[in-house]
């Protein structure tokens, strides 16, 4: 596994970590808190896994 292969991989799964923290967060707080809690970390996590699955397929 080449060293961005990595990268991408554990920056993922971080984000992907935070979004559901964030979802976790918003619900605890009935709502009341930004939406943006969850939604930037998914953003983030999609575009990781995205390059994750490209770097990839150039192998």
């Amino acid at each position: 596994m080449k060293k961005m292969d990595w990268l991408f991989l554990v920056l993922s799964i971080i984000f992907s970590v935070l979004t559901f923290i964030g979802a976790v967060f918003v619900l605890i707080n009935h709502g009341t808190v930004n939406a943006g809690y969850t939604c930037i970390p998914l953003v983030f996590a999609l575009v990781f896994i995205g390059l994750y699955r490209n770097s990839r397929k150039e192998k």
